[in-house]
């Protein structure tokens, strides 16, 4: 029997897993995802993710692919996908997707979303888990100049874990900006870019943390984009702060995708990713 490629909007809270990519005898947002396709279909099905969270990071539309056989409807696989997935994931929409569509390779642009919490309340068991909880004021105006420092094409590898070697480093970034949360609980910073390095959100979080805090001027960002390694960085910033928005795509077919992504733009509370 023929197989159908279909997309999955996954929205989870990180705190569970290991991050996105299958591990051995660790708990992984991939590998329950496969697992549970597994049971429903009855053979080993790889999924591809837009992008492949750290352990701890938040996902509102993280974007899926896999292959099934073509007996199985959008309706039916989202229906028997949350009955065999653990409560903190839920799959929000599938949908069928053309032929070959991997959600990594054909993604043009992926969002990300990170929350700083600098009230007293942000130590409240409701919302650590899912924000930064800093405990000090930031100064606004200069976390706002820093983000803007990062728009455009930059080698961005001193804001990126040392790991495999890559062809280059350099990400596209078209948006990056703070935004003021409501009853003064805080921050939330938006980005997005063609790519991203590894921890690289987290990097750029905690860099701009420390210029908010007087703790390093503005001009060590323009030195830390002509940098080989990220020696001089600030610590990357916790990963219960950082939520995976989405992925975009430019084919017309996954124009449900694009459509649900955006409607994640406008500031949302902290335990989004349970909602419904």
């Amino acid at each position: 029997m023929a197989d159908q490629t279909h997309f999955a909007i996954i929205q989870y809270d990180g705190g569970g897993f290991a991050g996105w990519q299958r591990q051995p005898e660790q708990r992984t947002v991939q590998g329950v995802l496969e697992d549970g396709l597994e049971r429903i279909t009855g053979s080993h099905r790889t999924i591809h993710a837009a992008g492949r969270t750290d352990a701890g990071v938040h996902a509102l539309g993280q974007v899926a692919s896999f292959g099934v056989p073509d007996k199985w409807t959008s309706r039916e696989l989202l229906r028997a996908l949350n009955a065999v997935t653990p409560q903190d994931l839920w799959i929000a929409l599938v949908g069928e997707a053309p032929p070959g569509f991997n959600a990594r390779k054909n993604a043009v642009a992926r969002r990300y979303r990170y929350l700083l919490g600098c009230d007293r309340d942000a130590a409240s068991p409701f919302r650590r888990p899912f924000e930064w909880d800093l405990g000090d004021t930031v100064d606004f105006e200069r976390l706002q100049a820093a983000a803007g420092l990062f728009v455009g094409e930059h080698d961005f590898r001193s804001f990126s874990s040392v790991g495999q070697e890559k062809p280059h480093y350099r990400c596209h970034v078209v948006a990056s900006e703070w935004q003021q949360r409501p009853n003064a609980e805080g921050f939330i910073f938006h980005i997005q870019a063609n790519r991203f390095l590894y921890r690289m959100v987290r990097f750029l979080v905690g860099v701009m943390v420390d210029v908010g805090l007087g703790k390093r001027p503005p001009d060590d960002i323009a030195a830390l984009l002509g940098a080989a390694n990220n020696t001089e960085a600030s610590p990357p910033a916790p990963s219960e702060g950082l939520y995976m928005v989405g992925a975009l795509y430019q084919e017309p077919a996954l124009r449900r995708i694009n459509d649900f992504v955006d409607g994640l733009r406008v500031a949302t509370p902290c335990l989004e990713p349970h909602s419904t």
